[in-house]
């Protein structure tokens, strides 16, 4: 299979974690339902491929997010996770947090909007409101020796309300961050985001006390900005980076947002840089291909298109 030639760039951090987002974020807005067996293996071969951390599902009520009715279930065709393996959750308030906890998670994640319209749409509540609702939530988990991330939605555009003053966006990091997160999660849920947006969403971080080895990103492909923008920020010394693997992805409360940035092309990427990323990027094309033969449709992903096209 081709691979990038290695030309290490100036600035770029020497390892980056690639926070995978595909079985949860990649499948939420799938309006078919996909069987729960079919996650499941999908998860196995990402895991195979590498990728370390793997976000599986929602502990949302299925009312909301049909797709993601079937957490337990899948939590218990998977079994443990394995050495090194961290698989978080997302969970909306302390019923969710109960229901992850049962299953033996040890990694959670809230999520939060710093726009009121998404906030309400989402989670039918205020931003104060959600926020009051997590910390009790954050709290626990951390009692409970868990892991835990804040996601916060609309960073860098909101649909109903357009652009978003950067340090409305602070002000909701920092009260998430201020519970106890262990890491934050800067959301482009719809890809308006440019490079001089996110620059100067990170120097705001960093001057409300939120630095870089704190921070993952979170980009969305709508206007094909999502890799640029990663550069830029692993340029400002982030290191933490979502992704969903073959492009998949979506959010059921906004639907301007179109697919994440795929996993492929940030790990192409990294590569011809020479950063390391502990994926096997022919096991993730693989992986890729199986699931959109799932789905019936081809992938997104530019890389996974050339290379298993390279391959027939």
């Amino acid at each position: 299979m081709r691979t990038p030639q290695v030309e290490p760039r100036t600035g770029m951090p020497a390892q980056v974690t690639v926070y995978e987002v595909g079985p949860r974020d990649g499948l939420q807005n799938e309006q078919s339902t996909v069987p729960v067996e079919v996650k499941a293996e999908f998860v196995r071969r990402l895991l195979a491929a590498g990728l370390e951390t793997v976000e599986l599902t929602s502990f949302v009520p299925q009312r909301w997010v049909p797709q993601l009715g079937d957490a337990e279930e899948l939590l218990a065709l998977l079994g443990p996770a394995g050495q090194g393996q961290q698989r978080p959750v997302l969970v909306p308030n302390e019923r969710g947090l109960d229901r992850a906890l049962a299953t033996g998670v040890t990694a959670v994640a809230v999520f939060g909007s710093a726009t009121e319209s998404f906030a309400r749409r989402n989670l039918n509540r205020s931003v104060e409101d959600s926020l009051a609702m997590f910390g009790p939530v954050v709290q626990r988990a951390l009692d409970a020796g868990a892991w835990v991330r804040g996601y916060v939605s609309m960073c860098f555009g909101d649909p109903w309300e357009g652009p978003v003053p950067v340090e409305q966006v602070v002000t909701v990091c920092s009260r998430l961050m201020d519970m106890g997160c262990d890491q934050l999660s800067l959301g482009d849920t719809i890809g308006v985001g440019t490079p001089g947006h996110v620059e100067r969403l990170l120097d705001a971080l960093e001057d409300a006390g939120i630095g870089p080895d704190q921070i993952g990103v979170h980009f969305h492909d709508t206007y094909g900005q999502a890799l640029s923008n990663t550069m830029t920020a692993l340029h400002r010394g982030v290191t933490v980076v979502d992704a969903s693997a073959g492009g998949l992805g979506g959010c059921p409360y906004a639907r301007s947002a179109t697919g994440n940035l795929a996993t492929e092309d940030l790990v192409w990427a990294l590569q011809g840089m020479g950063v390391r990323h502990g994926v096997d990027l022919e096991a993730l094309v693989t992986a890729s291909s199986w699931m959109a033969e799932q789905l019936g449709r081809p992938s997104p992903s530019r890389v996974v298109r050339a290379l298993a096209g390279s391959a027939e």
